[in-house]
């Protein structure tokens, strides 16, 4: 069972640069913590949004070489979604629903994961952004880079900003992680309980991470109690991923 948490603390690491394509992002976060006089310590959680990530690894599409299909233009016109977006939602999901009449589409990705748009992020009005392809391999990638340049022992979780079918406006889920377990066990008055900790994790960098405008996409947890372990955030979905 997981030590309790009392009490830890949160804080961007910025300003941050501009990533670009292809960017070392574990090397640019370094740069940032140099820069800022910052340390990181053993144990310390460091959130990045996934975002991010995909810039890193190039998963950029320009949208004119999609072609949006039948199904792409007749959710285009109901929800007011871009065609090619739509399109690249249903590239990339294996089933979807709306959540209202008019959206927004609730995608299951290949991934296995459940989304807003199946996680696909518009880049202006000419392309947009993939999800990593395996998000739990890109946060052990990070981690481990992050531990060979810092020389500290941390744990890395890529969150990304999505919506719920129930209720307006967008909170932060976990899509992977390295280093922390992704499931706590609490016991109480012979009541056993599993929480999604990496969810929980998220929640509360969310609070800072990524807010319009600011450009913060790296966020430091310290203070967590968690278990190591490189399970990943795969392992707890109820839908195992798809080629």
């Amino acid at each position: 069972m997981t030590p309790p948490t009392s009490a830890f603390s949160a804080f961007a690491l910025e300003p941050f640069p501009t990533l670009q394509p292809g960017d070392d992002l574990a090397g640019t976060i370094t740069q940032v913590l140099d820069r800022t006089g910052t340390t990181l310590q053993d144990r310390d959680i460091v959130v990045v949004a996934s975002k991010a990530v995909s810039i890193a690894e190039k998963r950029y599409v320009d949208l004119t070489t999609v072609t949006p299909s039948r199904e792409a233009e007749r959710l285009s016109d109901r929800t007011g979604k871009p065609a090619t977006i739509v399109q690249l939602v249903l590239d990339h999901s294996t089933e979807h629903f709306l959540a209202t009449d008019r959206g927004p589409i609730i995608a299951r990705h290949t991934l296995g994961l459940q989304l807003t748009s199946a996680g696909i992020d518009r880049a202006g009005t000419k392309g947009a952004w993939l999800l990593p392809v395996d998000p739990d391999a890109s946060a052990r990638v990070l981690r481990d880079a992050l531990i060979s340049y810092t020389g500290a022992n941390v744990a890395v979780v890529i969150a990304d900003s999505d919506g719920r079918a129930d209720r307006r406006g967008a909170a932060c889920i976990s899509i992977g992680a390295a280093g922390v377990a992704p499931l706590r066990i609490t016991e109480h008055d012979g009541k056993r309980q599993e929480e999604t900790l990496t969810d929980m994790i998220t929640g509360a960098a969310g609070i800072i991470l990524g807010q319009r405008g600011r450009g913060a996409p790296v966020v430091v947890l310290r203070g967590i109690a968690y278990e190591q372990s490189d399970a990943g955030v795969a392992t707890v979905l109820h839908h195992a991923p798809r080629p």
